[in-house]
């Protein structure tokens, strides 16, 4: 196997596919800071580092198992490998395997009970080494990739395929973490308060759009990396509600209006979709589209880009011609 990249994992509404589609049109060259302020897989972040003119970078969400992530990709250029690649050795061939709270809990539900026993087994050996936080934060990365490439689920963590047998798949490897030259900050902030604090360039906004929560879709990422071992509820093994986005609910436009009135920057761009009319009420967007116009054209000048694009399905949901928008907004002195 080879190693992981940034793009290698299965995320909602990551920008992997738009990514070339969204760079195109941002128009980047008197740009020398960003901030990706809802960064999600990372994906944008990533695309960021590619370009010469850009030195400064902050990447902000709210999930600490994405804060993990970051930091593993881009701050783990200079890790040493040699002592990394002699763990993953040792995961694949000499760690005492025993039962353990993951294989207690998600055994034949999101992965076979003998790869259950593995990851948590993995994870309690991560947890017993006396490591600097990069190389912590490499090896849990890398089990979530190992994680996610074999997952029984569309994904996220909501549910899992019942009716399949699953088999022994789990596999550890490590990450390749991002080789750039720029000046990476990591935040694990609420972006409406992360705002007050920017004078950037360019914000690159990302918002959830509807009402299903990331911090409830990848509640099992967010439990393996804590290792707090909390008692679960339903079907789908979720400890109690945490680090819910208010972008997800009722007053998501007074969120956004709040967030853009914030900003200090010269530049805005900010993604969203048109499924409005879904037949799932939980996948209809928060926004309105004539909202978004009305937000940001208080800013500055705004322009919108369109692409026809597929987007997720669990099934549930059968959407045609759906878009992406990308609104680009040049903020007034």
């Amino acid at each position: 196997m080879e190693k992981f990249n940034l793009k290698n994992r299965r995320y909602i509404g990551s920008k992997t596919k738009l990514i070339e589609w969204v760079f195109e049109n941002l128009r980047l060259n008197n740009i020398k800071s960003v901030c990706d302020i809802f960064a999600g897989s990372g994906v944008v972040a990533g695309q960021f580092t590619t370009i010469p003119n850009i030195k400064n970078i902050i990447i902000n969400d709210i999930l600490f198992s994405n804060e993990i992530i970051y930091h593993a990709f881009f701050m783990g250029q200079d890790a040493d490998f040699k002592v990394l690649e002699e763990l993953k050795e040792y995961y694949a061939q000499a760690l005492k395997l025993e039962e353990n709270y993951f294989s207690q809990h998600f055994s034949d539900k999101f992965f076979s009970y003998k790869d259950c026993v593995k990851i948590g087994s993995i994870r309690e050996h991560i947890e017993s080494l006396n490591l600097d936080k990069l190389n912590k934060d490499i090896l849990l990365t890398s089990l979530i990739y190992s994680m996610d490439k074999i997952a029984n689920t569309v994904g996220h963590y909501e549910a899992y395929r019942k009716k399949e047998i699953l088999q022994d798949r789990f596999i550890f490897e490590l990450i390749s973490p991002i080789k750039h030259d720029k000046n990476i900050m990591i935040e694990r902030k609420n972006a409406n308060e992360l705002a007050k604090t920017l004078k950037i360039d360019l914000v690159f906004i990302d918002p959830p759009y509807n009402s299903r929560q990331y911090s409830r879709f990848y509640h099992l990422y967010e439990n393996l990396v804590q290792w707090k071992k909390p008692k679960l509820y339903g079907t789908a093994l979720k400890p109690l509600c945490e680090n819910m986005s208010e972008y997800c609910r009722s007053n998501a436009k007074k969120e956004l209006s709040d967030l853009i009135e914030k900003l200090d920057c010269k530049r805005i761009a900010l993604t969203y979709n048109n499924t409005y009319n879904s037949k799932s009420s939980s996948s209809q967007n928060k926004i309105d589209f004539k909202d978004l116009v009305e937000i940001l054209s208080q800013k500055g000048k705004l322009s919108v880009k369109e692409k026809a694009h597929s987007f997720f399905n669990s099934g549930k949901t059968d959407f045609k011609e759906h878009k992406e928008f990308l609104f680009i907004v040049e903020v007034k002195p």
